[in-house]
């Protein structure tokens, strides 16, 4: 599979087999990952690779923030074991944080570089016949989340990449062309 059909095929995969990914699978991922670009060679990048524990510590953080929306008491315990037990069922989670520069300009390049490395990541899964979905969102600077992770403070969560073998690939949405967002300026 050429970087073309990896880019046209990949998708965000929502269901995994009950397939291990390995730690050598995981660790090729990751040396996909730390090719990125990276402005100044600052290399911010940290990558925490979650066990089942720590992947239903984090599921039962977030599955106390889904429940806060439900009224009954019981149904909201319910809801907080269906997600823990969901991300323990997980084949494998990564989670990506980055070093915090004090100069803010740094900071956005080493974001942007990051985001690349899980980009990388994401098409590399693809390549090897591995699924991903990338999530990230307010629930990275919950403590307990980052506490799951075991992510120090200083450090910054900007993805969470749900990995493993594809029970489905999900069909292609349709995307406008390239040509609708393009300005061409001599």
């Amino acid at each position: 599979m050429n970087v073309f059909e990896a880019i046209q095929t990949r998708r965000s995969i929502k269901k995994f087999t009950d397939r291990a990914v390995s730690r050598e699978e995981i660790e090729r991922l990751l040396e996909a990952a730390v090719q990125a670009p990276n402005h100044r060679m600052t290399e911010p990048w940290r990558f925490y690779v979650l066990g089942a524990e720590a992947r239903r510590a984090f599921g039962t953080v977030l599955g106390g923030r889904k429940a806060k929306r439900v009224d009954d008491p019981e149904a909201a315990r319910a809801v907080i074991e269906k997600v823990a037990q969901s991300h323990a069922d997980l084949p494998a989670m990564v989670i990506v944080a980055i070093t915090q520069h004090e100069n803010p300009e740094i900071r956005e390049e080493d974001y942007a570089s990051a985001m690349m490395a899980v980009q990388n990541v994401s098409l590399a899964a693809h390549a090897s016949g591995l699924g991903s979905h990338i999530k990230s969102g307010a629930v990275m600077n919950d403590p307990g989340a980052r506490a799951a992770f075991g992510v120090p403070d200083d450090q910054r969560v900007v993805a969470m990449l749900e990995l493993g073998e594809p029970e489905a690939q999900p069909d292609r949405r349709d995307r406008a062309a390239a040509t609708e967002w393009t300005v061409w300026r001599d």
